[in-house]
């Protein structure tokens, strides 16, 4: 597939046209990204709730901090840097921030 700038476009060159296509493709995986990465917290962080005395508590802590860690990173990735607002958003549990290192 050939990429074609649109033909309101003056005075840019068709590499440069093209480098924008893929910027906006690239920033719309990263959003992609972003929200599988928020769903899968979501999930983990409801399993956690619901087996909050159960044998199987300490895996389902480990799979919530793996699934806010990697939210953390995509959040970076987008160049979000601050997490306290979607630490109470989701309601992370404070066992699970203290095996992600925080206190």
């Amino acid at each position: 597939m050939s990429l074609r700038p649109p033909s309101g476009l003056t005075g840019s060159s068709p590499a440069e046209a093209a480098f924008d296509a893929l910027g906006h493709e690239i920033l719309a995986e990263k959003a992609a990204a972003l929200g599988r990465a928020g769903q899968r917290v979501e999930v983990t962080l409801a399993m956690l709730r619901d087996n909050e005395d159960g044998d199987r508590r300490p895996q389902l802590l480990k799979e919530a901090a793996e699934a806010v860690h990697g939210y953390f990173i995509q959040r970076e990735l987008c160049g979000l840097r601050k997490h306290d607002a979607v630490i109470r958003e989701y309601s992370i549990p404070r066992a699970v921030l203290v095996r992600l290192g925080a206190k």
